[in-house]
């Protein structure tokens, strides 16, 4: 049985990691993963076939021939070759995490960073036990700065992925409602997220933390800081400016306007927080400009599409109580003469699922939308007030179909697994 540093020799000359048969590589290395439905070792041979140098297997009878390295645990494995890659990167390496915001404060300062350094940042949301190995094994000699985000559903999961990544430096976006089924409760929630900065602390790193949530800055105290906010005591101060459908910024020392493509008040922070982290790797606030002004959200992130009359904002990314309710608080305020919401149900909320749900029930029926249509079975759950509830899609998209829309804003957001952007097909 070859050991990690036998297995990291093989990864110098084979550095590109594949889980997936969907995506060999030619003289990559292959680690058979197992999950709840599937056994990743079953696809040794094909991966051999598709290209792969080298397959990592645990389980004997997958060993096929010499290019099958047998070990106890895969995943433990491609943890542990993970680590060893790290512990030879010399670089600044940003760990984020946040109950809401981290992808998209990722991308934004990725964006900032690499307009004058080479940068990695994680790819999608690849941000957990998996994710973040994959991640650190992507970075090669030439990267300056990495920026490794991660994720978490269940106690001491970021702790975990500290103690791979090993992150000299730290940004929390935010602590709020989500994953309440695994966590159970929010001081859960806070002692899994905070864990990051903890990591952090034990480097004598540096942490990136908003000034106007006390909560954060409580948890961060004792550490190098550099603070963001609209407190005039933050070391980056900024001021929220009205605008019709975009977040746009003022840093009043500078008299500078930040213009993005951003929609809602809501990425306010997670705009300051990456010029925070920009303006301490002095990137000229010319170029923190332009990055953000031209970074455009994609993959189903407060997208903004125009199909036909209707101006679509698109949010069918993710969704917990905490975004969900930001989220209506900004389409509330917009402008439009005719606000339709089209919203799915909000999962991995365990026993607090029927209550969550009718409290944005509630909610909404304190806000001025036109017209509501609720999707899935925990939103058929609640009581509510001249509303339109569906157990599924297929029964939503009939109706909503039929209404067909018109010269409308429609903001559609939902969990993930409700697949909510399947609406745009029926607009």
């Amino acid at each position: 049985m070859l050991s990690i540093t036998d297995i990291y020799t093989l990864y110098l000359t084979h550095s590109v990691i594949c889980t997936d048969t969907r995506n060999i590589t030619e003289n990559c290395i292959f680690f058979c993963l197992k999950g709840e439905n599937f056994n990743g070792n079953t696809f040794a041979h094909q991966a051999l076939e598709n290209g792969a140098s080298f397959v990592i297997v645990d389980e004997k009878e997958y060993v096929l021939n010499n290019k099958c390295i047998y070990v106890k645990n895969s995943l433990d494995t491609l943890q542990k070759l993970a680590q060893c890659h790290r512990a030879h990167l010399n670089i600044p390496i940003i760990g984020i995490t946040g109950s809401n915001g981290k992808t998209t404060t990722k991308e934004l300062i990725n964006t900032i960073l690499s307009s004058q350094y080479n940068v990695f940042a994680t790819y999608g949301n690849l941000n957990n036990h998996i994710g973040v190995p994959l991640s650190l094994l992507s970075i090669n000699k030439d990267v300056e700065i990495a920026i490794i985000e991660m994720g978490a559903n269940h106690p001491h999961e970021i702790a975990f992925l500290c103690s791979l990544a090993l992150p000299t430096m730290g940004l929390i976006t935010n602590i709020g409602k989500a994953h309440l089924e695994g966590f159970h409760t929010i001081n859960t929630i806070i002692e899994t997220k905070t864990a990051l900065y903890k990591s952090v602390k034990q480097r004598n790193g540096q942490l990136f933390v908003n000034n106007d949530d006390s909560l954060l800055l409580n948890y961060a105290y004792g550490s190098l800081l550099i603070t963001y906010g609209k407190n005039n005591k933050a070391d980056y101060k900024g001021e929220l400016l009205s605008d019709e459908l975009f977040c746009k910024v003022l840093l009043p020392t500078t008299n500078t306007i930040i213009s993005t493509q951003l929609i809602g008040n809501y990425n306010f922070y997670n705009i300051m927080a990456a010029i925070a982290v920009g303006r301490y790797f002095n990137i000229s606030l010319q170029n923190i400009q332009t990055s953000l002004a031209t970074y455009k959200p994609t993959n189903s992130r407060s997208q903004i599409l125009y199909i036909g009359t209707n101006t679509i904002i698109l949010d069918a990314y993710n969704a917990n109580p905490s975004s969900m309710e930001v989220a209506l608080y900004n389409f509330a305020s917009l402008k439009s003469k005719n606000k339709i919401i089209i919203l799915g149900d909000m999962k991995e909320l365990g026993i607090a699922s029927e209550e969550e749900h009718q409290q944005i029930v509630n909610l909404i029926n304190k806000l001025d939308f036109s017209e509501v249509f609720l999707v899935g079975p925990e939103f058929k759950k609640t009581h509510n007030q001249g509303m339109q509830i569906f157990e599924s899609y297929e029964e939503a998209s009939t109706f909503i179909s039929l209404k067909k829309p018109q010269d409308s804003m429609i903001l559609i957001k939902g969990s993930r697994t409700m697949k909510m952007e399947r609406f745009l097909e029926i607009i």
